[in-house]
């Protein structure tokens, strides 16, 4: 009998990423993550029961890195840095976008656990510090009272889900969305 391929966490949740990403929570299967990662369907069972054990264990491990990314925003004094410093990390991070979306569809599904707790409130915890980034954008006078924090929140986020049908360089790209948020795109006359 052949000795089974070891692997580690770190190896795991990568090739699984991949896969969700590519055919997201209802095509991602253990066969297809067994044969990409060139190991037994067997051996993934010795860790997890089922890929919503996986995927959620992941999706946590994802989201806490995120979050942990994110808390380094309170160490910068300036709104205008956060704000360079938030929109730098969701274009690092442009998958999460996606896995949120995928994990709300195992939230969905899942019965009560301690990981369906966590998967949960991890996006609360997300959320307080983009609150307190708003909170001081407003305190400084940077950004309009009346716009409502969560339409902000929100808006700032899904710049990363923008189409760029035309291939513009990112580093171009992600400047623009910043002026565009920071400035507008109307020219105005004085």
């Amino acid at each position: 009998m052949a000795r089974e391929r070891k692997f580690n966490t770190v190896e795991l949740f990568h090739e699984a990423k991949h896969l969700l990403l590519l055919h997201g929570y209802d095509g991602f299967t253990f066969s297809l993550l067994a044969d990409r990662m060139e190991i037994s369907r067997a051996a993934l069972y010795k860790y997890y029961e089922n890929k919503e054990e996986l995927i959620t264990d992941f999706m946590i491990y994802e989201m806490e890195e995120f979050l942990h990314d994110l808390k380094e925003i309170e160490k910068l004094k300036a709104f205008e840095e956060q704000f360079e410093f938030l929109i730098d990390l969701i274009f690092k991070k442009t998958d999460l976008h996606e896995l949120i979306k995928a994990a709300q569809q195992v939230i969905e599904r899942m019965e009560a656990s301690i990981n369906k707790g966590k998967l949960e409130k991890l996006p609360l915890e997300m959320y307080k510090f983009l609150h307190n980034f708003i909170l001081q954008g407003k305190k400084e006078g940077k950004l309009k009272q009346h716009i409502p924090d969560g339409l902000i929140i929100g808006f700032i986020l899904q710049t990363v889900a923008i189409p760029n049908h035309f291939g513009i360089p990112k580093a171009e790209w992600i400047k623009s969305i910043k002026e565009i948020i920071s400035q507008g795109m109307f020219i105005t006359y004085n």
